[in-house]
């Protein structure tokens, strides 16, 4: 069975930084496109990062590009994402999910991805 499980949000200071990570279980790590997305109260999920774990493309939202850093744990079965300069914007709920046989031109598109992480809550403070 196909489950993500998400962990690292939580309250930080504008400036500061966040690693999220998101633990994939019941099927192969390395095969798979992995999506990031937000959503804000009120606003639509948007997708901020995407990533073929078996080594494809990366790609990564010009509003956070120069912040965020993208890594894996092959043997852990883990996706990390730090976010630096955390600023005021970037309170919202951040969910991963995972197409597994999909690689390559990962998608942004949320209709692209059946699993979902339970997603984590960041929430930037003055």
């Amino acid at each position: 069975q196909v489950q993500l499980v998400e962990s690292g949000g939580g309250s930080v200071q504008a400036g500061g930084s966040l690693r999220l990570s998101c633990v994939a279980y019941g099927y192969a790590f390395m095969t798979t496109c992995m999506g990031w997305f937000r959503q804000a109260p009120g606003k639509e999920r948007e997708g901020v990062a995407s990533i073929d774990t078996g080594g494809g493309s990366t790609y990564v939202a010009d509003s956070v590009k120069a912040r965020l850093t993208i890594s894996q744990d092959n043997a852990k079965s883990t996706l990390y994402r730090q976010i630096n300069s955390l600023d005021y914007v970037d309170t919202t709920m951040y969910s991963c999910a995972a197409e597994p046989g999909l690689g390559g031109s990962c998608p942004w598109q949320q209709s692209a991805y059946n699993y979902w992480g339970q997603g984590t809550q960041v929430t930037v403070s003055y």
